[in-house]
């Protein structure tokens, strides 16, 4: 049995639960629920390592089990899966039919089996810490750890956010996945912030969504972008506890997304040539900048799915988390602008939209999508995020570092699900991702991706040099000034 190091078990008492993504050499990917359950013993392996007896266990280790992220039934997300305790075993509960699964076996009353894999915790002499590692899927060899992160089953404790007619100042600002870092910073203020700000319900009184593809469009068409995160936070709850009718990508009604979304007046008046603000160092402009949040995982899924009935809930996994993500840094970097600039709050310096261009021009196609936007326009910004990150520390602000140090983190794990699905699209059509990609980017991209890359960033997304030395796009639309839609904006994006 091969087993993979996940992390030091002292660094796992965060939380309950986690998401492992894995990666095979092979190209394949495989996602994991560690599941981290109560031992009934007070816990001390925070502390470091007590040396026991030979056969002597830590309790806390029994109760360490892993577990396939889809359910086998109809592939709905286990992430936030009921846990229940039976007179001989634990199951999980998937939160989408009730179908029930042990977790050391993954058999079902139903018959069904939910694939089950080792635990085991070693001791490292080295460190001297205890180490949780995993047995590896099958179908695969040299299986790396791509993506660990944790799973907050926190949010909105009173469901006060389903109730029609409630609106944003009722709710709490905590998040789903994961909190933000402690940031000292007030919240902004809203009436100043969004001087078009109206009282509106996170769940619409007429017509409220009942699937993903309606919340999709419905978040897409809402221009405050301080509901547009209420509405993403919300939407994303619902998906994956199961209290959606259906993804809704199947049905022959399924909404339209916008050719473009919608914004509030006065950051349309505001929007500007990306040129225009590229070369701006403040640190406020920058801040406001890399704000500019553009919600490429709701469209991808509204505009995409409907078209492709084949795609598996796994996909609609990746890109809500993705979808809260994006929302995540958007506030993490509002109230930081606050904190450092309270006079030039979001929505009052100029913004752009230029990367729209790149979402019509690969508007019919899933595979173009993911390669121009995720494998070039967001590993773009893998390569600046470091830089920028250092000019943020040399100025001594520490707490503007931290927080785009998590989006860092964070869009790694994007270009990863980007790089999944495509290379999951190519399979489905029977072509070979690095020439198809290569393909896509001359099709859909105009001038030279330069560097310098961020090789070892992009290498853990599943991006190799293969994919990216010598990249080169011949599109030949371009804008009024006659520049390509590629020159200039990547550098100035860590959000899409």
């Amino acid at each position: 049995m091969d087993l993979l190091l996940i992390s030091p078990y002292r660094d796992l008492q965060s939380h309950s639960r986690f998401l492992l993504t894995l990666r095979s050499q092979q190209g394949h990917y495989h996602s994991l629920i560690l599941f981290r359950l109560s031992s009934g013993t007070q816990d001390n392996t925070n502390q470091e390592h007590v040396p026991r007896t030979e056969d002597e266990v830590n309790p806390a280790y029994k109760q360490l089990y892993a577990m396939e992220s889809s359910c086998p039934h109809l592939g709905a997300d286990l992430s936030h899966a009921e846990i229940e305790e039976c007179e001989s075993s634990v199951v999980a509960v998937c939160p989408w039919h009730r179908y029930d699964f042990d977790l050391k076996t993954g058999k079902s009353e139903t018959g069904l089996v939910a694939c089950t894999y080792a635990v085991e915790v070693k001791h490292d002499s080295a460190d001297e810490l205890d180490k949780v590692y995993v047995e590896t899927p099958k179908g695969g060899t040299h299986w790396r750890l791509v993506e660990l992160r944790p799973v907050s089953e926190g949010f909105d404790p009173l469901g006060l956010s389903s109730v029609p007619g409630l609106t944003l100042r009722h709710l709490s600002p905590e998040f789903a996945d994961p909190p933000p870092p402690p940031v000292n910073a007030p919240i902004p203020n809203q009436d100043h912030t969004f001087p078009t700000l109206e009282e509106e319900p996170i769940v619409p009184l007429d017509k409220p969504p009942t699937t993903l593809m309606q919340w999709a469009v419905l978040i897409l068409n809402t221009s405050n972008p301080t509901l547009k995160v209420e509405r993403t936070k919300h939407a994303v709850h619902l998906f994956r506890t199961g209290k959606l009718a259906s993804i809704g990508h199947k049905a022959p009604n399924a909404p339209r997304a916008p050719d473009v979304p919608p914004r509030e007046e006065s950051f349309a008046k505001n929007t500007v040539d990306p040129a225009k603000v590229k070369n701006r160092k403040n640190r406020a402009v920058m801040l406001h900048a890399l704000a500019n949040i553009e919600q490429w995982a709701w469209d991808i899924m509204a505009r995409f799915g409907p078209s492709h009935p084949d795609l598996p809930p796994a996909f609609f996994s990746d890109f809500t988390k993705m979808a809260l993500d994006e929302s995540k840094h958007f506030t993490l970097l509002t109230s930081r602008l606050s904190a450092i600039s309270p006079t030039t709050p979001y929505g009052s310096l100029p913004v752009h939209a230029s990367l729209w261009e790149s979402a019509t021009t690969t508007s019919t196609s899933l595979r173009a999508r993911l390669a121009i936007i995720h494998l070039v326009h967001e590993a773009r910004g893998l390569d600046v995020n470091p830089g920028t990150i250092d000019r943020f520390r040399r100025a001594g602000d520490l707490e503007s570092v931290k927080a785009m140090e998590v989006i860092h983190a964070d869009e790694v794990t994007h270009v990863t699900a980007g790089h999944r699905w495509f290379t999951w699209v190519c399979a489905r059509e029977g072509v070979e991702p690095i020439s198809t990609f290569r393909d896509e980017v001359r099709r859909g991209w105009r001038g030279e991706v330069r560097g310098p890359f961020n090789a070892e960033a992009r290498e853990k997304a599943g991006l190799t040099g293969e994919f990216y030395e010598g990249l080169r796009g011949e599109m030949g639309l371009k804008r009024e000034e006659g520049k390509g839609i590629g020159d200039g904006v990547a550098a100035l994006t860590i959000e899409y």
